[in-house]
């Protein structure tokens, strides 16, 4: 685990430009919400995810997350198709914010073109200047 200012950063997990993460599970990818994310998009109140056998494309929406000051959507971190949905965020989405890379994962994801899907996102070294770079232009919001 990787700190980058106050936001944690697991350096196990690869990072999509909109602030997706990915964790590789042999022929899965479980998805979720970066930590800069889930702690500044305010308290998070509802969330609505594609169902089960959608087929997704990187970068396009797997769901959308509402506060009460903002609607955004979760981007997919790879193509492929859904395989399972965290059931468990429609009634206790405050998991997002207690646990980003834990209980708070959102979708389960069978990849499609995974190397290829990878090489778009931030893991390592990039992945921390990325980080850097996003929080210095969050905290100018």
């Amino acid at each position: 685990m990787v700190k980058v200012e106050d936001y944690e950063l697991p350096d196990e997990l690869h990072y999509w430009k909109d602030h997706s993460w990915a964790r590789v599970e042999d022929n899965l990818v479980r998805v979720g919400i970066a930590d800069l994310m889930q702690a500044n998009m305010g308290k998070l109140l509802f969330i609505s995810l594609r169902k089960p056998k959608t087929k997704v494309e990187q970068g396009k929406p797997i769901g959308s997350l509402e506060t009460g000051k903002w609607v955004g959507t979760v981007k997919a971190p790879v193509s492929g198709t859904i395989v399972e949905v965290n059931e468990e965020l429609k009634k206790n989405p405050k998991l997002v914010h207690e646990d980003p890379y834990g209980r708070g994962w959102m979708v389960i994801i069978e990849p499609e073109k995974l190397e290829e899907d990878l090489k778009a996102l931030y893991h390592g070294d990039p992945a921390v200047g990325w980080y850097k770079a996003e929080i210095k232009k969050w905290a100018k919001r």
